[in-house]
């Protein structure tokens, strides 16, 4: 059983409260800082940026970047300068968006569910080359690359973590065609739906069940996160350990607590108290 780690969401916000709220964590003891992204905010690739230059040991990703948002060419390139920048920090944390969270406002991105799943699909293929730094010619159905037209030369560098990034990818269980796609990665941002397609909170059990369809079938043999967010606030110290010991019995190997809407003051003050102890 793997020693659970602790990350933070952090609020949406600038990229100066980010670097700060990232150091602090830093210093109070957490593992790692995710930022999330809409179809119109901050970039949290900026924000990441600017907290790796006030970070050392703390990991810091994304929950998630919306994949049909970006190109992934464009993707690869921001990624790997903020995985060089932290000196292999990086996590990269993927969905095919929320269409509620703005999409209105913007009517020429793809919003059919399908579509954006198939968009997803082809930038973890995608990425997952453009990190090799080879020739490579790629047919998918939104996508088509020449990489063997080009001189190797004008290819930006590798990445510092290899064979690529963490991809992390949110996993819906039991959506098989959404948890087949989580075998093409290193993590898994576990969610759950029912058979009328509506949300569920997920529980160890489902866990356990989504964990062992992973190692069933996942031939990667790159280390695999389960990961697992919610909030931890208010609750006693004993039911804080119940509960997250129940998460690390089941293999979840990171414990993400929401501060998304969070004010800069309130982060600030839960970050200083530091991560859970267990045991």
């Amino acid at each position: 059983m793997s020693a659970l780690k602790f990350g933070l969401a952090l609020p949406y916000g600038g990229a100066r409260m980010v670097a700060q709220l990232a150091q602090l964590a830093e210093q109070a003891g957490w593992d790692g800082c995710f930022l999330g992204d809409a179809i119109w905010c901050e970039d949290p690739m900026i924000a990441l940026a600017a907290a790796a230059m006030t970070t050392r040991r703390i990991r810091l990703g994304t929950m998630v970047i919306p994949a049909p948002l970006r190109r992934p060419w464009k993707l690869a390139s921001e990624s790997l300068a903020l995985d060089r920048l932290s000196d292999g920090r990086l996590i990269l944390g993927l969905g095919t968006g929320a269409v509620w969270m703005g999409w209105q406002g913007f009517p020429d991105e793809v919003t059919d569910t399908k579509a954006r799943a198939e968009l997803l699909d082809e930038s973890i293929d995608i990425l997952t080359l453009l990190y090799q730094r080879k020739p490579f010619d790629y047919t998918g159905r939104h996508y088509h690359l020449k990489l063997t037209l080009l001189d190797e030369q004008h290819y930006p560098p590798q990445p510092v973590q290899q064979p690529r990034i963490p991809l992390w990818v949110v996993g819906v269980w039991p959506r098989m065609k959404s948890m087949q796609r989580v075998l093409k990665c290193d993590g898994l941002l576990a969610e759950k739906m029912n058979p009328d397609g509506k949300a569920e909170e997920v529980t160890p059990a489902d866990i356990r069940a989504m964990k062992a369809y992973v190692d069933a079938n996942r031939t990667l043999t790159t280390p695999f996160d389960i990961v697992v967010g919610g909030t931890t606030a208010g609750l006693a110290h004993a039911q804080i350990q119940e509960k997250l010991l129940a998460w690390q019995e089941v293999g979840v190997t990171w414990w993400v607590e929401g501060l998304w809407s969070e004010s800069e003051q309130e982060a600030t003050a839960r970050i200083r108290r530091g991560p859970p102890q267990l045991g």
